[in-house]
């Protein structure tokens, strides 16, 4: 992933000091935890003694013990299920060890309650089948599945492999003659209680890469999660009906939302992120189908966007209802991002247009603080909100976005957006704040070079 050039960091007074120590933050995660082409674990595997020797304990249980071939090529899933549910009615708080090599597993559901704390370090590579057919009968949502556990570890700075090369083939969005179906999240957890997983790598997810539903207090760190851009649907931190989730230090290069956020969700704290290639950091899509969904209490402090297709995003179907509220955006740095601040509550995901209704889900308190960068499209910012449930308490400070190409007009577009703005912003604000009406706003605005040369 490209490193973020810090040459336009220094629009204007007070931000500069802010926007180098967000990008050397994010330099720091990028390069001392993974790169793009070949993951760099923080955590190196000794040589000897603690796996060479294999010392056995009550505590400690290898999978090769329980029959894993680790391989690559020997279906693995049995000795990982055999390993999982000794770990879980140990009262001693096991390790459940997966050593370097290639351990192919079959779709797997490893559940809860259990008798203790567990820890499960992955060193090696956990494999997915490359055949869709291996999910014939089974649940096609699923392949790592971990339900009801509390005080779950996950760390070891090994792979988790989706190998999703054939469901993004069959996926619909690829080829429109193809049916739309669903196909595997790589890594779920649901109803998880203190969960915290650092120090790992999620890769070619058949789908969405990990996902949070139903969990409280959740700590993520060192991830890195990579597909191509082109891998269609395969968000990479979705998370879902969950609270008190942290999500720090990670790098996401995806084909969509490199962290999305939906129904009845809250404090939610995302912090010293690079995300690129995806589509951003999205709260929503909310309300589909005329459902209820609230997402409150969001803080976004410290990213990195690099050339993707949306910046920060709230969106929301039309006929829904609940509320976006209480969120926070700020110490953001884009490159080449298209749309990089956007509200739509026109959101419509479909083959045929979404008819227009009389209600939605609610946006309001939304802050957007100390943003800069580059923006690939000529609309910089957007709030297209709904005249039925308008956009309000919405708040810009020191926001400084010029055009990639350095030419023409950066604009703002309102339309039914209420709020108020501090500090320098560009382009300048367009919200209302006594009447309804639509705002266009255009300024010319300074290339990144003509603005280092005015400083």
């Amino acid at each position: 992933m490209k490193s973020p050039e810090l040459r336009c960091c220094c629009s204007f007074a007070g931000s500069c000091a802010v926007s180098v120590v967000v990008a050397l933050s994010i330099v720091l995660v990028i390069t001392s935890t993974h790169c793009v082409e070949g993951f760099e674990s923080g955590l190196q595997l000794p040589r000897s003694g603690f796996l060479n020797g294999r010392v056995k304990s009550n505590r400690v249980l290898f999978i090769h013990d329980f029959g894993a071939a680790g391989d690559g090529v020997g279906n693995d899933t049995q000795a990982l299920k055999d390993c999982w549910e000794v770990a879980c009615s140990s009262p001693k708080r096991p390790r459940i060890v997966v050593p370097a090599g290639t351990y192919l597993v079959h779709p797997i559901v490893l559940s809860g309650p259990c008798k203790s704390k567990i820890t499960f370090s992955i060193y090696g590579t956990i494999v997915a089948p490359q055949d869709p057919d291996a999910w014939r009968g089974l649940n096609r949502r699923r392949w790592l599945y971990f339900s009801k556990i509390n005080h779950l570890s996950v760390d070891g700075g090994g792979t988790i492999n989706g190998m999703g090369e054939q469901w993004w083939a069959n996926s619909c969005k690829t080829n429109k003659t193809n049916p739309c179906r669903t196909a595997p999240t790589a890594l779920t957890f649901h109803r998880c209680k203190d969960l915290k997983v650092t120090d790992l790598r999620v890769v070619d997810g058949q789908q969405m890469h990990m996902t949070m539903t139903n969990c409280v207090r959740v700590s993520l760190s060192q991830i890195a999660v990579m597909a191509p851009a082109s891998s269609p649907n395969t968000d990479g931190i979705h998370i879902s009906s969950s609270r008190g989730i942290n999500v720090m230090n990670t790098t996401i290069g995806t084909g969509d939302d490199c962290i999305s956020i939906v129904g009845h969700s809250s404090r939610i704290n995302i912090k010293d992120i690079a995300c690129g290639p995806g589509h951003g950091i999205s709260i929503g899509s909310l309300g589909k189908s005329n459902s209820t969904a609230s997402v409150k209490s969001v803080s976004v402090d410290g990213a990195f966007l690099s050339n993707t297709q949306n910046g920060l995003r709230i969106k929301t179907w039309q006929g829904g209802s609940g509320e976006a509220s209480d969120i926070n955006f700020q110490n953001v740095l884009m490159e080449n991002v298209s749309n990089p601040i956007i509200i739509n509550q026109f959101y419509c995901d479909s083959k045929i247009p979404c008819a227009n209704q009389t209600k939605g889900v609610k946006v309001k308190n939304i802050s957007f603080k100390h943003i800069e960068g580059t923006s690939a499209t000529k609309e910089a910012m957007r709030f297209s909100c709904s005249e039925y449930t308008s956009c309000e308490g919405l708040y810009l400070e020191d926001v400084h976005l010029v055009l990639s190409s350095g030419e023409g007009f950066a604009e703002s577009f309102c339309w039914e957006a209420y709020g108020t703005s501090g500090g320098s912003v560009f382009p300048p604000p367009c919200f209302s704040s006594d009447h309804k009406q639509l705002f266009v706003i255009k300024q010319e605005v300074p290339n990144e070079q003509q603005f280092i040369d005015s400083m």
